[in-house]
């Protein structure tokens, strides 16, 4: 016994130091042979002391007495074992997966994963309802072995092409070595993705100690005491290799991209290159330094005048803004920077984008800009074609460069000029004769529709929030006050101008026009407040209305359009312009009464919030549509030759006459006809009266007031 334990301690010691080393097939004949040396009872003994079950050593005796040969190397048992592979034991297992992932080109149209993610679970609970079990692992060895992958899209689509491009592209880089061959500096610019300021959830991750991540809020839309965005403009100096983020706090807006480049002008660039005559700018085709826009042009006009450069500008074409230098040497190393971090405040922003460095040794400074930039603001094209702009023989729409104005010339406005310019636009406005009542009253008005005026804007912030108001910076971010907006809309009411006047007359756009005049003609119809129109005043040029309103227009060259002022001539009205004014003003008051009615008949009610309520630029006014009807009645003339007149069409004019009628028909108002019929509307104005000078604009002045 003593020496079967000692044999038994032996093979124990044998078998710890030789079975991490073998394989499967080798354990088991490693087992026989120990087993047989042992003799009777060595199966159960090698079991116990080896750990397994008695069959794997009795299976390793079976072999070593059948002698089977070696198997080959590297493998530890017979070809041909195990289970059937799950493509063996169903053939259409593999079409059936391949029809669900396969693009829907080429694969099923009506597959039922077509709008749905094609994980392996959805594909392999899909095919378990085919009748074809199968697991998620084995799903993901088919797809592999078919040669599929897991793939995210590829941005590589950059839509229709222009012709131009890569001539654009060629020129562009052209322009680029010219001016850095002559030390000149060469920028590229372009606005960075509009960023929320607060504890609020930002991309990315970042090394932080375990299970302490940074709390934030769960919406990423006002939330919080206070919520405010900053808009980073960035420019960076090609041949510098530095940059300047000017982060602004109002409006991406044209102005706003000449300031970030004016800034940068005067706190750089002009140290790094004090002998620099030109400045060359590469953008993007769209954004806030689009070069569609007016206002991007002028403010670089203006920046040119004020630093003494010559400055050129090259846009990339359309739809390829992703070579902009500045989006990857730039930008992405600031979002790379502040990843998973929240941007809490104005300083983190600032220190953020300053900290930004690259193994090229990029430089960053960043700045802060509080200054208010408004949208709404408008450059006519008369201002545009009076700018020095000269557009280059390639392509001038995307190139142009813009000279400054020497000393003799006359610098084009700047954005704290045509804000002093507007402010006194509308004080000209507050003229009596245009407004048809007193300052008291007119400042009556604006108070009386206060109120209403709050309390629709807070609606509309309300539904542009989403919810309750959260704390603001104070700023006034609109181009027009609520009392301007007023203002407008009496001068609109009253017919003195058209929009298009207002427009160039205020330098906003029509669609902040449109909005105000809308916004404001709706309180005033609800509080049944009246504007009477004035008479024979219809203005078509802001010149004209300026000239009038400060009396230093020409005496020979009167506001109105002469066609207009020649109709009222007495022989074809059959009474002087005194008594035609008498009757004019008579008349319209009850015409556009009448006019309402019937439209309040043909809406079927009152008219509903959200039309257009009347505000566009009507083709005559009131008063010509009276003046018409006389004329129409006198029968001193066709109806084409009077629509030829007006310059209308021959239906809106005859509407207009049917509208009419029936007022002078109430009144029992008798238009006796002419003596002479004119056949042209040459014919009829030269049998008018010519005015001598000064009687025209005297006249038109005593008609307003």
């Amino acid at each position: 016994m003593a020496v079967l334990d000692g044999f038994g301690a032996q093979l124990a010691v044998r078998l710890d130091a030789l079975l991490p080393h073998l394989n499967e097939r080798q354990r088991r004949l490693l087992f026989g042979v120990e087993a047989r040396l042992l003799g009777h009872g060595g199966i159960r003994a090698v079991a116990q002391l080896a750990g397994v079950s008695e069959s794997t050593v009795r299976r390793g005796v079976s072999e070593l007495k059948s002698g089977a040969d070696p198997m080959p190397a590297g493998r530890a048992r017979q070809a041909g074992g195990g289970r059937s592979r799950a493509e063996e034991r169903d053939p259409g297992l593999v079409p059936a997966l391949l029809a669900l992932v396969e693009p829907d080109e080429r694969g099923d149209p009506c597959s039922p994963l077509r709008w749905t993610t094609r994980s392996l679970r959805h594909l392999s609970a899909e095919l378990g309802r085919q009748g074809r079990p199968v697991s998620a692992m084995t799903v993901g060895r088919l797809l592999k072995a078919n040669g599929f992958s897991l793939q995210g899209t590829a941005k590589t689509l950059e839509g229709d092409q222009h012709p131009d491009r890569d001539a654009q592209f060629r020129y562009l880089n052209q322009q680029v070595k010219e001016h850095q061959a002559a030390r000149q500096p060469v920028i590229s610019v372009d606005a960075k993705k509009k960023e929320q300021v607060g504890l609020l959830p930002m991309s990315g991750r970042e090394w932080r100690p375990c299970g302490q991540p940074i709390q934030v809020e769960d919406h990423s839309f006002f939330a919080g005491p206070r919520v405010d965005t900053v808009i980073p403009y960035g420019i960076y100096d090609l041949t510098a290799n530095t940059g300047w983020v000017n982060v602004g706090v109002d409006h991406d807006t044209a102005a706003f991209a000449v300031a970030s480049i004016r800034a940068w002008w005067y706190a750089r660039g002009r140290l790094d290159y004090p002998h620099a005559t030109r400045l060359l700018i590469t953008a993007d085709a769209g954004g806030s330094n689009s070069y569609r826009y007016r206002l991007w042009k002028a403010e670089l006009a203006a920046f040119a005048a004020q630093a003494g450069l010559t400055v050129t500008v090259c846009h990339f074409p359309p739809g390829t803004s992703k070579w902009n230098k500045i989006e990857h040497r730039l930008f992405s190393h600031i979002t790379t920077n502040w990843r998973g971090r929240p941007l809490t405040s104005h300083e983190v922003v600032l220190n953020t984008i300053a900290a930004t460095t690259t193994q090229t040794g990029l430089r960053v400074e960043a700045v802060l800009d509080h200054g208010a930039y408004p949208t709404g603001i408008a450059v006519s094209r008369d201002q545009l074609q009076a700018l020095p702009i000269t557009p280059h023989a390639e392509h001038g729409q995307w190139n142009y460069s813009i000279a400054p104005t020497g000393a003799n010339d006359t610098a084009p406005p700047r954005a704290d000029q045509r804000a002093t310019a507007r402010t006194q636009a509308l004080q000209m406005l507050t003229d009596p004769r245009l407004t048809g009542m007193t300052t008291t009253e007119l400042d009556k008005l604006r108070a009386g529709l206060a109120p209403a005026q709050a309390a629709r804007s807070e609606q509309h912030r309300y539904v542009l929030r989403g919810g309750r108001r959260v704390a603001t910076t104070g700023r006034s971010r609109s181009l027009l006050s609520d009392a301007d907006e007023v203002l407008i809309t009496v001068v609109y009411l009253r017919q003195i101008c058209p929009q298009k006047v207002l427009c160039d007359l205020l330098g906003i756009n029509p669609v902040t026009i449109g909005q105000a005049i809308k916004a404001t003609r709706q309180l005033i119809d609800e509080q049944k407040i009246s504007i009477t129109p004035t008479v024979v005043r219809y203005f078509t040029h802001a010149d004209d209305l300026r000239a009038w309103t400060t009396n230093a227009g020409p005496a020979n060259h009167p506001p109105t359009p002469p066609a207009r002022y020649r109709l009222t001539d007495p022989r074809l009205t059959g009474m002087n312009r005194e008594a035609l004014h008498t009757l004019l003003e008579e008349l319209i008051v009850p015409y556009a009464a009448a006019i309402e009615q019937r439209r309040h008949r043909q809406r079927g009610g009152d008219r509903r919030l959200g039309t257009r309520a009347g505000v566009f630029r009507q083709k005559i006014t009131d008063s010509d549509r009276i003046l018409a009807t006389i004329l129409y009645r006198r029968r001193v003339c066709t109806l084409d030759t009077l629509a030829e007149l007006f310059d209308v069409s021959r239906s809106t004019l005859w509407n207009a006459i049917n509208d009419v009628l029936p007022i002078l028909d109430d009144r029992r108002i008798t238009i006796t006809p002419a003596q002479h019929r004119h056949a042209t509307a040459i014919d009829l104005l030269a049998s008018t009266e010519q005015p001598p000078p000064g009687t025209h604009a005297a006249e038109n002045r005593q008609l307003v007031s």
